[in-house]
């Protein structure tokens, strides 16, 4: 009984493979500063009341810093996933925030995280190289409303700016994916495990039109040639 149920979870998750969607390109922010980041330009602007965010990322920091920002007018913390510590993520919508804890994140190695989240109920689950969190509420009944920024390496305090170089990112990130909905976990785990995933709808890394601020290079990609794809 035990086998047929892996033969078919193995053939569910075949059944929503995509294309490969990785790059061989990364970003590289070497160095703490209050002026480099990448903004990244969404392909949709509607309101959000269901998000997912998936990347990867590398750092030997265990200091907090800032992975994924997204501001609106009303809100600097529309949607932000940010690092306090090693294996700890919080979590903001429009303001409020929670701490997932306990997470397999790794300092100096490929990190692989997804963030969903779902305005009725307000569930979020947070994945982290393969292992999900408890599922915690947050951003129940909200709407993400307004013309969004997005920023990927720094933490907005105020709508497109107040960088604070202590929550800077530094290290390598990749494969920057966001979608309008809670994509399914058969879909975060080919995520999670390689490339075959179907690509986001508001980010998709292969399409990604970004300004690049500051200290940030791109630079040709060791995930993909590690043999991950």
């Amino acid at each position: 009984m035990m086998k047929l149920l892996l033969i078919f979870l193995a053939s569910l998750c075949a059944g929503h493979a995509g294309k490969p969607d990785c790059s061989e390109e990364l970003f590289a922010f070497p160095v703490s500063s209050n002026d480099s980041f990448v903004k990244p330009l969404p392909l949709e602007k509607q309101p959000l009341t269901a998000a997912t965010v998936c990347m990867r990322y590398l750092s030997s920091l265990t200091r907090a810093q800032s992975l994924f920002s997204l501001a609106t007018p009303a809100h600097s913390n529309a949607f932000l996933l940010y690092k306090p510590s090693v294996g700890v993520y919080r979590l903001h919508i429009n303001g409020e925030s929670l701490e997932v804890s306990g997470l397999p994140d790794k300092t100096n190695e490929w990190n692989s995280v997804c963030w969903t989240w779902k305005s009725k109920g307000g569930l979020n689950t947070v994945w982290v190289n393969e292992k999900r969190s408890g599922r915690k509420i947050l951003g129940a009944n909200a709407s993400i409303t307004g013309d969004p920024i997005i920023i990927l390496g720094q933490d907005q305090d105020n709508y497109g700016g107040g960088f604070d170089k202590a929550e800077s990112f530094v290290g390598d990130m990749i494969d920057v994916h966001m979608w309008n909905r809670v994509i399914p976990p058969c879909e975060i785990r080919l995520f999670m495990i390689g490339c075959t995933f179907t690509p986001g709808n508001v980010l998709n890394w292969k399409h990604l039109f970004s300004l690049i601020a500051g200290s940030v290079y791109k630079e040709q990609s060791d995930f993909v040639k590690n043999g991950w794809c």
